[in-house]
């Protein structure tokens, strides 16, 4: 039976118990297991403890564009990217937006409530039509309790999303915009791209915009670093996409 979340009204969530399929299509179910299996929650536990595990979880079909949820909003679950990408962001009070990172198939976020029951840090909005597996913290609980081996991918996750805050840092105080954006196309690169003939193909599904706020500058000063890059032969621009041509020299200048 369908339930609806009171505070996203289009956004459903369907009791899951085996692959499942919609306007996405349908993706075969070895290649779905192995994309949750992935996951920090997963990994520590066996075949059939994954097995139960997911059938007790709720999957969310989120059309590109739609909130999951806001910043503000309360934290009562964690979340499994089974496909598509989603964006987790902030806002300022006046209004300025900040990406702090692109999730795809794999990712898990939103476990911070477990540990803090505050309330969500960020806001996380579908960059495409995706798929997601859910789980009640209430019920997190209950697998850390019966898995100690779960509670230790946790915390890995939460010390790696430390590490990466620290690293977001300092790249903003000691790294110029042209070496952030060179970072971000590799990172991007590393988690999405696809090898090809010509190179790497990078579908980022990014607008301009949110390249700037992932990098945490204007828009223009990204353009104007991103068609350098492109002159230099470094990359080919292309809408929602970059293709990588000399990864070498994209990485150097990522240093």
């Amino acid at each position: 039976m369908n339930q609806t979340l009171s505070h996203l009204p289009k956004i459903t969530l369907i009791r899951v118990e085996a692959p499942f399929s919609g306007i996405l299509g349908v993706m075969p179910a070895k290649n779905e297991d192995e994309v949750v299996r992935r996951a920090p929650l997963f990994t520590a536990i066996d075949d059939a403890s994954a097995a139960s595990l997911r059938a007790s979880m709720s999957g969310i079909k989120i059309s590109k564009g739609q909130i999951l949820f806001k910043e503000g909003d309360p934290g009562d679950r964690l979340f499994v990217v089974v496909e598509g990408k989603l964006k987790l962001g902030t806002t300022s009070n006046d209004g300025r937006e900040n990406l702090l990172s692109i999730l795809g198939p794999g990712d898990m976020f939103g476990e911070l409530s477990l540990f803090d029951p505050g309330p969500r840090t960020a806001t996380a909005t579908a960059v495409v039509d995706s798929r997601l597996l859910a789980l009640a913290n209430d019920q997190v609980i209950g697998w850390v309790t019966a898995h100690p081996d779960v509670s230790l991918q946790l915390l890995k996750r939460l010390s790696q999303r430390l590490r990466r805050a620290n690293d977001v840092l300092s790249d903003l105080v000691f790294a110029d915009v042209p070496g952030r954006v060179a970072k971000a196309i590799i990172e991007l690169g590393e988690r999405f791209g696809t090898k090809k003939d010509d190179g790497l193909h990078v579908n980022h599904e990014l607008t301009q915009e949110e390249l700037a706020q992932l990098v945490g500058a204007s828009r223009e000063t990204v353009n104007k670093a991103l068609a350098d890059f492109a002159s230099r032969g470094w990359v080919k621009l292309e809408p929602r996409a970059v293709l990588i041509i000399n990864y070498e020299r994209l990485a150097q200048r990522a240093k």
